[in-house]
């Protein structure tokens, strides 16, 4: 018989809850209230109060064609990311799913890029894409100003998408393996005695039992390319060259910290949360209806 602990009182259960509940106000609500306050105020660079202006801080952002374009780069950035991330790491769960030579190892090993920070992989990066002597520098030597991620916008974009990338095939594989593994045996060995090869039976068996994991991640993958790329951009490009790389998260950063633009910075973050939440009800409203939950 399961056992089940307890509490004599309310007032024990809540002491133990307590910390956590203060941290969670401390470290979320309190600032989240805090952005929300003044994203509808002018909050002075050096103190000295805050003046009410309902939405004139969010009526100046969206006359910005500086910051429409910092958003599109956001949604390029954000596909072009998770599909790269998630395309790669499928292929790898397939490949250690069918217990290829070393698949112990990559079971191990590819999970480590994800507990990298986001600041070392950057400057990791930063190196490798370097067009003077980083890994793409043979390109130069073959065709002398074809990769150049300093001065070219499209070559520094392609440069931070394949970093963040790096950081969370790993994550994607965990999920995918997971799931393979949790695919009936029977169900493929049935297929391959049909006379089924390897690519059929994933189209047909596989890829439609992870679509409820294909599904999560690509919340997941969608979620964190607009939040936790800012350790990667800042490293790598500083959002250069001219603004090419500018991703929402940065440039709230930017004009927060550097700009001293508080109220304009919360009014980003306000917007940013907006995005986010409207491209996951989006999702569960249009994917989520090919999903097949078995």
């Amino acid at each position: 018989m399961e056992k089940r602990a307890t509490f004599g009182s309310t007032g024990i259960g809540l002491m133990f809850a307590a910390p956590i509940l203060l941290l969670i106000f401390v470290f979320f609500y309190w600032p989240a209230g805090q952005a929300l306050f003044w994203a509808f105020t002018l909050e002075q660079p050096w103190g000295g109060g805050n003046t009410f202006v309902g939405f004139q801080n969010f009526e100046r952002l969206l006359a910005d064609p500086v910051y429409w374009n910092s958003i599109g780069r956001s949604l390029v950035f954000g596909l072009g990311s998770t599909s790269i991330a998630m395309g790669f790491a499928l292929v790898l769960a397939l490949l250690t799913d069918r217990e290829l030579a070393g698949s112990r190892i990559y079971k191990s090993v590819l999970i480590w890029p994800y507990a990298i920070a986001a600041p070392a992989i950057g400057l990791a990066f930063r190196f490798i894409m370097a067009p003077e002597a980083g890994l793409l520098a043979n390109i130069n030597r073959i065709w002398p100003g074809a990769w150049n991620p300093a001065l070219d916008g499209t070559d520094a974009m392609i440069s931070v998408i394949l970093a963040f990338s790096w950081k969370y095939v790993g994550y994607n594989f965990i999920f995918f393996l997971a799931a393979l593994q949790s695919i009936p045996a029977t169900l493929t060995e049935a297929a391959a005695m049909d006379g089924s090869g390897p690519l059929r039976r994933m189209r047909d068996i596989q890829l439609p039992l992870l679509m409820p994991t294909l599904f999560f991640l690509l919340i997941i993958n969608i979620t964190e390319s607009f939040q936790d790329s800012f350790g990667i951009v800042d490293i790598m490009t500083l959002g250069g060259p001219a603004r090419a790389t500018e991703l929402m998260v940065y440039k709230l950063y930017f004009d927060g910290f550097k700009g001293l633009d508080y109220s304009g910075a919360a009014a980003q973050s306000v917007i940013l949360m907006l995005l986010v939440v409207g491209l996951t009800i989006v999702q569960f409203r249009f994917i989520e209806r090919r999903v097949h939950y078995k």
